[in-house]
């Protein structure tokens, strides 16, 4: 809840004598209160940061991040790959983004086959038609959809493989076919096992009245962080550059469309980011988009994705869920967490921890969750309600 504090501009009961042969001092008195007005204006918008993206190229704040994109200084000579690149990236960044009288969100979902919880992701979309999108890439098999708002949203799918470039292909497929959509402000990619934390309200608002994009990113200087860099990125990837974070992002426009435009740094980790390649796992989902954003608009992502992921069973994959452990407890915790954590893979173990900051104030930082079981649809649907309210 906002604090509004009205003000007033009082005029003690002064009696003066009446001036000989001069006009009233209405004017002086009325350019006075304009000017007193104007200040508090422009004192308030420091304050308490703009919010949509029409007011962050009027205002600039913490609020809004860095929106003016201003190139590094070289510290060497580009190539021309290097320096047609930086150049299209950089107008993409220093062009206002585009108004839209009805901004949507952008459901991008990357799964092998059908949707689990279409159900639940259908309590979820009820009532809200005019505000998304979905898209759906199913690389197994033709999905069965059991809610109207799934139906007919597939699109043109290839087959991926868990760890390989093919992942990055798939989300650049998604995000290919959700710009066309002009309305189309903010993108989101979701797994098969994701659910919904909070009501579509929350998290429309949550995303769509902030100018960044939430792209896990963190300096891992250990054998699953840097140890899995090639020198063969150099001279456009350095090794101090080289950052990793989970794959499933929420982007703005201007990055979705800086992630299509790029062919330069996704080349260098088409090639040089493999599994098995020089002794190494390198896995592209994990590491592309992480350090491409570090490079090009560090200060433009919060640094954490607002998919949460349970790392904690110190595993290859994630703890997933099953429906015995499915509780409002469980969703309670997960929605109250407001810090990000990364731990490093090195000897040192060191534990990363930053408070989710939207907006300069502090607020939970999850918005989706993952991985459950199919087993537990039917706890999610009765819990959904009280779970999302909190």
């Amino acid at each position: 809840m906002k604090t509004y504090q009205a003000w007033r501009l009082g005029i003690g009961d002064l009696i003066m004598p009446a001036p000989r042969h001069r006009p009233p001092l209405k004017r002086p008195m009325w350019i006075i209160v304009l000017i007193s007005m104007v200040s508090l204006l422009l004192i308030g918008a420091y304050v308490y940061p703009p919010r949509r993206y029409a007011a962050c190229y009027i205002f600039s704040s913490e609020g809004c991040k860095t929106l003016e994109w201003i190139p590094p200084t070289p510290v060497r000579d580009y190539t021309d790959d290097e320096l047609v690149t930086r150049v299209v990236i950089r107008d993409i960044l220093m062009t206002p983004p585009v108004q839209s009288k009805n901004p949507k969100i952008a459901f991008m979902f990357l799964t092998p086959g059908s949707l689990p919880f279409e159900k639940l992701w259908d309590k979820f979309f009820r009532g809200h038609d005019e505000r998304f999108s979905i898209y759906v890439h199913a690389s197994r098999e033709k999905p069965v959809h059991v809610s109207r708002y799934f139906t007919g949203r597939d699109i043109r799918a290839d087959k991926v493989v868990w760890g390989k470039i093919s992942m990055v292909d798939a989300e650049r497929r998604l995000l290919a076919y959700a710009l066309q959509d002009p309305d189309n402000m903010h993108f989101v990619l979701l797994s098969d096992s994701c659910v919904p934390l909070h009501d579509f309200d929350y998290v429309y608002n949550y995303l769509i009245d902030t100018n960044i994009s939430f792209i896990d990113c963190f300096k891992d200087p250990g054998p699953h962080g840097s140890g899995r860099y090639s020198e063969h990125m150099l001279p456009e990837v350095e090794k101090k550059d080289f950052r990793k974070g989970a794959q499933w992002f929420s982007m703005k426009r201007q990055h979705a469309m800086i992630t299509l435009a790029d062919s330069l740094y996704y080349t260098k980790f088409k090639l040089y980011c493999k599994p098995g390649m020089e002794g190494r796992n390198c896995y592209a989902d994990e590491h592309y988009l992480p350090t491409l954003f570090h490079m090009v608009d560090p200060g433009g992502i919060a640094n954490w994705s607002v998919t949460h992921v349970d790392w904690s069973e110190g595993k290859w994959h994630p703890k997933a869920y099953r429906a015995k452990e499915v509780t409002y407890e469980l969703l309670k915790n997960i929605t109250s967490i407001d810090h990000s954590l990364h731990v490093t893979s090195d000897e040192m173990k060191e534990v990363q921890q930053k408070a989710c900051m939207w907006n300069g104030m502090k607020r939970p930082c999850y918005l989706f969750a993952r991985k459950f079981y199919p087993e537990t649809l039917d706890n999610l649907l009765h819990l959904f309600s009280n779970f999302t309210s909190i």
